[in-house]
């Protein structure tokens, strides 16, 4: 099992969750739709002067399917090279139910 958390602009929500919908079956997130931040590159914070926001997205995956949620967030990355698109995967310990 495993943790992934998805931080990228917000104008690229909607295409990261309706691929990760479509391509797994009952696929189940937390969706934190406004989230301030500093990048490597630029500051998302929701102000006059940085305007941008992110969203971040946390699911738990099996093994596999966390797999093919990697590789489709990165075709989305590839998509959008300037919005930011993090994922991160964290092994858990925990079994699915």
């Amino acid at each position: 099992m495993k943790r992934l958390e998805i931080i990228a602009n917000q104008s690229v929500q909607e295409n990261i969750l309706q691929r990760l919908e479509t391509h797994i079956e009952g696929f189940s997130y937390t969706l934190i739709p406004v989230v301030h931040g500093k990048g490597k590159n630029c500051a998302r914070l929701g102000t006059a002067i940085w305007p941008e926001e992110n969203c971040m997205i946390i699911s738990y995956l099996p093994d596999q399917m966390a797999d093919l949620a990697a590789s489709l967030v990165e075709a989305v990355k590839r998509l959008f090279p300037q919005e930011g698109i993090k994922l991160f995967v964290i092994e858990t310990n925990q079994n699915s139910e």
